[in-house]
């Protein structure tokens, strides 16, 4: 498999705060990675490093192969990767047809961009991605009428069609209640493994990291902590991580 992410010793610092210190991390093109550690690890920073959102001090990071740098517009960064946040990102007052649409601004020119404002275009782009995450029967409902379940599944909905080949995750959960967040977790690992992408997600949940990735990265003060397939992380690495006497399943 080739590498998706290249990053050679990044380092981000704010202030006196070293969020990530000379990271060095390759992921390959449809590995499913969690992002674990402590409140204040880098996760966050090291999520919007790849999302090339954020301007690192040091290091370079290579998407799928091209320097970071070389990609010069959100257009073309948004063919590349698509971001899922906890917030959902999406526009309360819009209908959920048009915050689904917004994932195919990448591919749209500035003329059909604007009249989809109004008279949103591909609709039926938009009803096939919300069949798919359930939801097709709010295609015309008002986004802040829905659960924060549902707007999670539009926000799934917006990256179908948006199509791009990685998808990052920042806490994509964490809001949710334990049910609810299952449920978005193995609709959305299964969604990426139908669209061959690769997905990169920072959890709070050591449980779901476990159950749902094949691969956990964990961060403690802006360094790797521990890089390792899923069934070789054990409760020892666990209770070091986060200097546990006893590991809560929450963590």
């Amino acid at each position: 498999m080739k590498n998706i992410f290249e990053l050679k010793e990044i380092s981000k610092v704010y202030g006196r705060k070293v969020a990530l210190s000379t990271l060095s991390i390759t992921i390959k093109k449809g590995e499913m990675v969690a992002l674990i550690g402590p409140s204040g690890a880098g996760k966050t920073t090291l999520l919007n490093t790849l999302a090339n959102i954020l301007k690192t001090d040091s290091g370079e990071l290579y998407i799928d192969g091209v320097i970071s740098t070389e990609y010069k517009t959100s257009k073309q960064l948004a063919k590349k990767v698509g971001v899922i946040r906890q917030q959902f990102d999406l526009v309360d007052q819009l209908p959920v047809v048009q915050n689904v649409l917004a994932g195919r601004l990448a591919h749209w020119g500035f003329f059909k961009s604007l009249i989809s404002l109004l008279f949103p275009q591909e609709k039926e782009i938009a009803a096939r991605a919300l069949e798919r995450v359930g939801l097709l029967e709010k295609i015309y409902e008002k986004t802040s009428t829905l659960s924060g379940g549902e707007q999670q599944r539009v926000a799934m909905a917006r990256l179908l069609v948006q199509k791009p080949e990685i998808i990052l995750a920042d806490e994509p959960v964490a809001s949710l209640d334990p049910a609810r967040a299952e449920d978005i977790l193995s609709m959305l690992t299964k969604l990426v493994q139908e669209e061959n992408q690769t997905l990169v997600a920072s959890m709070h949940s050591v449980e779901y990291a476990k159950k749902y990735f094949n691969r956990i990265i964990a961060l403690r003060e802006g360094k790797v902590y521990f890089d390792l397939p899923t069934e070789r992380v054990t409760e020892k690495h666990l209770f070091e991580l986060y200097d546990l006497k006893e590991l809560k399943k929450d963590a």
